[in-house]
């Protein structure tokens, strides 16, 4: 039996764990350290690169982990699976635990940085396949 559906289930599940870890760390230090000092656009977009390593980090932790083959399929599942987890959290943090409605959530993004967090989340999804297509990237 092949188990290479559990395992891209089982790296995409990681792979948000991982990077929703790291947002959540950084979030709690963006909101409390940098938004009352530089605010809110300028705070997000500084977090912005460290989400960007983490994220390279984390996709290349999981194609090492779950051996996941180069396959177009398999890598995007895993991203996918873990961009809707994400996204999913996100709503879930934002309509029940600050209470809000998602047209509240989503009309309270900063124009600029909400536009960078939505590429940010396109990479998120696609990273393990682009890991796939660099030759360094291969060997990992």
């Amino acid at each position: 039996m092949d188990r290479l559906p559990f395992r891209a289930i089982k790296a995409g599940i990681t792979y948000f764990v991982l990077v929703f870890g790291v947002g959540f760390v950084l979030g709690v230090i963006r909101v409390t350290l940098l938004v009352p000092r530089l605010g809110e656009r300028t705070a997000e977009l500084i977090e912005m690169p460290f989400m960007f390593v983490a994220i390279v980090v984390s996709a290349r932790l999981i194609i090492w982990r779950f051996r996941l083959p180069a396959s177009a399929m398999v890598r995007l599942g895993a991203g996918c699976l873990a961009l809707g987890l994400l996204v999913g959290a996100e709503v879930l943090v934002a309509v029940a635990i600050q209470e809000r409605t998602l047209g509240e959530y989503v009309a309270s993004r900063d124009p600029v940085s909400g536009g960078v967090y939505l590429a940010m989340l396109v990479l998120f999804a696609v990273m393990p396949l682009v890991l796939a297509r660099l030759p360094s990237a291969s060997r990992v």
